[in-house]
């Protein structure tokens, strides 16, 4: 790191004590920006770092709430709006009982660089509670849901802040909020959250948006070394929204995705996972990995030691959470011959990893550009809320292809301008990087 940026990361640690995702998230990007500082030195002089790394404004509130057995319940609420230099703040809410400050600022800081890639006019934040939306009813869930808007309600708008879903927010949280949001305001704002149903101002391919995204970035990825999915073995760690779609979208082109998971272990099924009975165990019954082994049958079976990212793989998409794949793990896949990760979830892989697979030159498409196509998509359901129109299935896939390679490309443009070439992290964080320090330089220091 840059002299200059370790006095700015520094203040970072000074000033964010015990918030290890945070410091991890500014140390990655600030590690790639060191030639940028040098050829632009204005950015030190206006205090781009140090106002990148503050958010403009951090919001925290107590939601209480009845469970059904009428006991009263008290979760935090958490809304990070980090940076507007490119338009209204936008990012998730999670809803997970790891939720704290800390972590929904590294996750903030990430959809501003995110986001940006994109090209749309969108901003940075995040949001979400400590609350486990797991084992409770609908009326519990609804409950929560309407006190946690009626908060967040005077801090978010179509043009201030638009949040949309993540880990434990899906489409029935987005229906309560929304209904919450639009009872307080009198006003049909359908902008102000995306990730909505389609009945009432959901974009089509939303749902599969940041999975396909991810294996969209990878094929781009693999075409610049003449590969593709067709024949390649897949394993997917995670086997929610983002999992379930990443490996619905890799079989489409010829791959065999082979494993996926969820915190009791992860299922090996070498016929190639049934995505449409993963979908009914885990999206309609709310169930575990084991029921899918047990109703799949043929071979499938659940591994509860050990590591997902043991399995000899073509292409691994970590598609669960911070930092699952570890120093070891990247390690074991190099062996096994791993020709390409590309990240659905956010900073799945941890500093070591990431080392290791760049070292090896291993193709590793990183959070902020592989899983963009969540909100970009987001972006898109806001374009067609702001016109009244409602696009195809097809020709949202088809902008959200155009996106995500438009991204790929940028980020091997960025890294070729610097002499990095085919470092999609390095890539990755100045092309994102460089977009919004130009922002705010225009618009003076606020």
């Amino acid at each position: 790191m840059e002299p200059q940026l370790e006095d700015a990361y520094a203040d970072v640690l000074r000033r964010n004590p015990g918030e290890p995702e945070f410091h991890q998230a500014v140390a990655e990007v600030f590690d790639s920006l060191g030639p940028v500082v040098k050829k632009h030195p204005e950015l030190m002089e206006y205090g781009i770092m140090q106002r990148l790394c503050e958010p403009e404004r951090q919001i925290i509130f107590r939601v209480p709430w009845v469970d059904d057995n009428g006991q009263v319940q008290i979760n935090r609420g958490f809304r990070v709006q980090y940076n507007s230099a490119l338009g209204p703040y936008k990012g998730g809410l999670r809803f997970h009982p790891s939720v704290n400050i800390g972590i929904i600022k590294f996750l903030g800081f990430e959809q501003i660089f995110k986001n940006s890639l994109t090209g749309m006019p969108i901003g940075g934040g995040k949001g979400g509670s400590d609350f486990d939306p797991h084992g409770k009813s609908d009326a519990e869930v609804m409950r929560f849901c309407q006190s946690f808007m009626t908060e967040l309600a005077s801090h978010i708008g179509q043009y201030t802040d638009v949040p949309a879903g993540d880990i434990g927010v899906g489409a029935r949280e987005i229906g309560y909020m929304f209904g919450q949001y639009r009872r307080i305001t009198n006003a049909y704002e359908s902008g102000v959250l995306t990730g909505k149903a389609l009945l009432w101002g959901g974009s089509r391919a939303r749902t599969e948006a940041t999975g396909y995204g991810a294996v969209i970035f990878a094929e781009s990825m693999l075409k610049t070394r003449g590969e593709s999915f067709d024949g390649a073995k897949v394993t997917v760690s995670g086997s929610g929204n983002v999992a379930i779609y990443a490996m619905q979208k890799a079989q489409m082109l010829g791959a065999t995705v082979q494993a996926c998971s969820d915190s009791s272990g992860y299922v090996y099924d070498p016929n190639g996972i049934d995505v449409e009975l993963i979908k009914q165990v885990k999206e309609v019954e709310r169930g575990r990995i084991s029921d899918y082994a047990e109703r799949r049958g043929n071979g499938a079976r659940v591994v509860t030691d050990g590591s997902i990212w043991d399995l000899p793989t073509d292409v691994a998409l970590p598609c669960a959470t911070q930092n699952e794949l570890n120093g070891r793990d990247a390690h074991t896949l190099i062996r096994n011959g791993v020709k390409a990760v590309s990240e659905g979830a956010n900073m799945p892989s941890t500093p070591d990893a990431v080392a290791a697979f760049r070292d090896a030159k291993v193709l590793f498409g990183p959070g902020k550009a592989a899983n963009a196509g969540g909100v970009a998509t987001s972006a898109l359901e806001m374009q067609q809320n702001a016109s009244r129109d409602s696009w195809t299935f097809d020709y949202t896939v088809q902008r959200l292809t155009e996106i995500m390679e438009n991204i790929h490309e940028t980020c091997l443009e960025s890294a070729d301008k610097y002499g990095r070439g085919g470092d999609y992290v390095f890539g990755a964080n100045v092309a994102g990087f460089s977009r919004v320090a130009t922002a705010m330089l225009n618009q003076g220091i606020i």
